[in-house]
């Protein structure tokens, strides 16, 4: 007993420690998005090779070295390392002497991994077969009979209508035999109550048509659909990136002007793939997203395996959204460095918008209302620091608002 009891207890030990030597997945996956995403994709090249499947093309051993020190076996001459350390236009790779062959092990393990197909829960509806053309036979018959019985409903409802039509002729008739005045006739016999209508017409069609006139120009919920999707809710709320860094001749610029595309390859020479929230509801997947990458990676020409451009470029014609007209001037330079007015305070919370749309009426109206209520910065502008104590003393207030510095004259917007 005491022999089997032995090889019971060595047994399980012996199966514990091969338990406890099998890679761990999610451990992989950990240490390859903190050491390794940063140059390495699974299916595709980015700055170094695609990682899945790479323990089957090396050898476990070379594996260890390489990670470990890779500029080591370059310079030994390893013909291995030294092709790849070439391929990859002789980037070097980051050395990783803190990982144990353990952790490279797991992430092996992970770039193998294979997840497995999703399963139907148990009590999930199958397809039939079968059943289906009997099914559908019934459907149709049935339908078929709602159709014969609303035919005939229809049948009787016209019936039923003709025969009042006939009472009420006969009706009219009997009521238009008897004397009587118009109504017209002793409406236009009334010159008063002419009078009055035709100014009440008058005064109605002008209002109705100067509130008509008022509109002409006036885009406010303008969205219109760009030829390469563009979330500023991503952008600019998720991701927080400052609106200048897209747009940044707004400072110094009469125009915040659209970006060129180079600044968008900025990020995504290195995100090609979208891994952020999705909105099921409208269609927003992570395939849509990544799709409308590729669209940008085709205008500018860029290859992804190669991670080079190609020189074949495609021109994107963005649809403006914000137009004023020709005869207004406005100067983004003079409202955001001088004036330091929020974005949002004309084009709205651009953070929350997933599609871009017109959020203000721009009209005059609306210029003018913001021009009255805005105060100036004085205190921190020693430009303004004798106009603001000639017009303190002018108004007898303490803060200036642009309109009462000059900023409803005509000649400030048109000229």
């Amino acid at each position: 007993m005491t022999f089997f009891g032995l090889i019971s207890f060595f047994s399980i030990l012996f199966s514990a420690n091969l338990i406890a030597q099998e890679p761990d997945v999610q451990k992989g996956k950990s240490l390859f998005n903190s050491q390794c995403a940063a140059c390495h994709k699974l299916n595709r090249n980015l700055v170094g090779p695609a990682l899945k499947g790479v323990s089957a093309k090396y050898e476990k051993d070379w594996l260890y070295s390489w990670i470990k020190n890779s500029q080591a076996m370059i310079k030994s001459g390893d013909p291995q390392a030294v092709a790849i350390y070439e391929e990859y236009n002789k980037v070097a790779m980051n050395a990783f002497p803190n990982l144990s062959n353990e952790d490279i092990d797991n992430i092996l393990a992970y770039t193998d991994y294979v997840p497995p197909k999703p399963t139907p829960p148990p009590g999930a509806p199958v397809a039939q077969t079968s059943s289906s053309s009997s099914t559908n036979d019934i459907i149709l018959i049935l339908l078929s009979f709602v159709l014969l019985v609303l035919v005939m409903l229809l049948y009787l409802i016209n019936k039923t209508l003709k025969s009042l039509v006939n009472q009420n002729t006969v009706f009219a008739d009997q009521q238009n035999n008897k004397k009587g005045i118009p109504i017209w006739k002793a409406f236009a016999k009334n010159q008063f109550l002419v009078f009055c209508s035709v100014i009440f017409l008058l005064l109605s069609s002008a209002y109705y048509a100067y509130g008509y006139m008022l509109q002409v120009g006036v885009d406010q919920g303008y969205m219109p659909i760009q030829p390469i999707h563009y979330s500023h809710k991503i952008h600019s709320g998720a991701n927080q990136i400052e609106c200048q860094y897209c747009h940044s001749s707004a400072k110094k610029s009469k125009h915040s002007g659209i970006p060129s595309l180079n600044v968008c390859m900025n990020c995504h020479e290195n995100i090609a793939e979208y891994n952020g929230e999705e909105d099921l509801e409208k269609g927003y997947t992570k395939e849509f997203y990544t799709n409308e990458i590729k669209k940008l990676y085709k205008a500018v020409g860029w290859d992804e395996n190669s991670q080079s451009y190609t020189g074949d470029t495609e021109p994107v014609k963005w649809v403006r959204i914000h137009n004023l007209p020709d005869f207004v001037y406005f100067n983004h330079a003079q409202h955001v460095n001088v004036a330091g007015v929020d974005c949002k305070t004309c084009h709205g919370p651009v953070e929350e918008m997933e599609i871009l749309y017109q959020h203000s009426s721009l009209t005059m109206g609306w210029c003018i209302n913001c021009h009255r209520e805005t105060n100036v910065d004085l205190k921190n502008n020693e430009y303004y620091q004798k106009i603001h104590e000639e017009l303190s003393k002018k108004y007898g207030v303490d803060e200036l608002t642009a309109a009462q510095m000059g900023g409803l004259e005509c000649g400030k917007c048109h000229y």
